[in-house]
């Protein structure tokens, strides 16, 4: 008997070892590390008011505040003045990953329009090709002429970068740590490509936000022209609801501070 629930024992044993090897071997081969905005800010050194970006109200300090980044993906387009307008109203700065084709390039005064209101402005690539499907030197194209079409228009090189769907892997990181960039990830994502409910998008964002999150909604209408339009009317009443709550939104690059974004590494 002894020697029958030794044998399944260590039968069991076997596969949770299989099982494991197998886990870290598609992690390994698929998956990323990533850093939360609060490891990024351990062990520094006390710092300055001037250490920090100013937010609408002054500088933010995270470690002390509330915070949480707002961002949107994939525009300039038509829906980025009614975002603006509202992001204004709220105090509110955002953090914008833009695509360099058929936006940035199409829209530059929207993107001259974001900086000056204090918004940040980096990129989610040109085209919004799947970094983890495309060969490195497509990669590396992709990252660099979407970066390069905002500093054209901006003056400023962008350091963030979202890839497009989240995807990443081992190699894409070695290549943004190689362009000087790093990837940004989010812990909170209104789903909002997948519907114009906007009560629906804004539930899906007040029930998943915690303290230094990062929010993903989008900036764009879709190729179907469809339109995102649940976004724009969802906006306001997560910003009021979060701000309710004791929440300040900072930007990305403030969310990191006194921190800065490192090259290679990947936020969320």
């Amino acid at each position: 008997m002894r020697s029958t629930t030794t044998g399944r024992r260590i039968r069991v044993l076997a596969a949770l070892a299989t099982t494991a090897a197998l886990a870290i071997g598609l992690t390994g081969c698929d998956g990323y590390d990533s850093t939360s905005p609060a490891d990024a800010r351990k062990h520094l050194p006390a710092a300055g008011a001037a250490a920090f970006a100013a937010g609408p109200n002054g500088p933010v300090d995270c470690r002390k505040a509330k915070c949480v980044a707002l961002t949107f993906d994939a525009g300039p387009s038509v829906h980025t003045p009614q975002i603006l307008g509202i992001l204004s109203k709220y105090h509110v700065h955002a953090t914008f990953f833009t695509l360099g084709k058929n936006h940035v390039m199409v829209h530059p005064e929207m993107v001259k329009d974001m900086v000056a209101q204090g918004h940040e402005v980096e990129t989610l690539t040109w085209s919004h090709q799947i970094l983890t499907k495309i060969s490195k030197a497509e990669v590396r194209k992709e990252i660099t002429e979407g970066r390069d079409a905002v500093q054209k228009v901006t003056g400023v090189r962008p350091t963030l970068l979202r890839p497009p769907q989240g995807r990443t892997s081992p190699a894409v990181t070695a290549i943004a740590r190689d362009l000087g960039m790093a990837e940004v990830e989010w812990s909170a994502n209104g789903a909002d490509y997948k519907t114009t409910d906007s009560a629906l998008i804004t539930r899906r964002i007040l029930g998943q936000t915690k303290r230094d999150g990062i929010i993903l909604l989008h900036d764009l209408v879709d190729p179907t022209n469809r339109g995102y339009n649940g976004t724009v009317a969802a906006v306001p009443g997560i910003i009021s609801a979060l701000q309710a709550r004791g929440y300040t939104f900072v930007t990305v690059s403030q969310l990191l501070a006194p921190g800065k974004p490192q090259p290679g590494k990947v936020y969320k």
